[in-house]
């Protein structure tokens, strides 16, 4: 197989971030990372640029920590409740899933990305639950939201 050394102009998810030099399959670069201007090949002339890129790479991943602390200081300030359509003992009808909370954090103006939310199966429960937020790779949240009922709950007329 042939490889190829390339240097990272842009982020890369999986591979790595700009100012970093990486060795790929050549198709990878050539069908991939070239045309979009992800990447340029290492040369002599393109290796001065590496202090550059290296300067904006740390420029960017503090204004994405900042962001991220920012983040966390509202997520820590919002108190979270899904209202959910109960039958009768409060049984629920469907799941919370992790679309329902972030639908419910973007009306307190919080945005976040469904890969940041560890929330993996859905909720069938009423009651306090709680699921981790991953805003930066240093720094991560846990959530705690409760699941109530829409309407009051009604016990079974078997046991009443």
């Amino acid at each position: 197989m042939a490889y190829s050394n390339v240097l990272l102009i842009k982020q890369v998810n999986g591979l790595g971030g700009e100012g970093d030099e990486v060795r790929v399959k050549a198709g990878y670069a050539r069908n991939y990372l070239w045309p979009k201007k992800f990447a340029i090949p290492v040369n002599r002339a393109n290796r001065k640029q590496i202090e550059a890129l290296q300067v904006a790479r740390a420029r960017r991943e503090a204004e994405e920590r900042e962001h991220a602390e920012a983040l966390e200081g509202k997520l820590k300030q919002v108190s979270v409740a899904i209202a959910v359509k109960t039958g009768e003992g409060g049984k629920m009808f469907g799941s919370v899933t992790a679309q329902d909370l972030l639908d419910r954090l973007k009306e307190d103006g919080i945005e976040l990305d469904k890969k940041q939310l560890a929330l993996y199966t859905p909720i069938k429960s009423l009651g306090k639950h709680s699921t981790r937020i991953k805003l930066h790779a240093d720094i991560t949240f846990e959530l705690e939201f409760e699941v109530v009922s829409e309407n009051p709950i009604e016990q079974a007329a078997e046991e009443a």
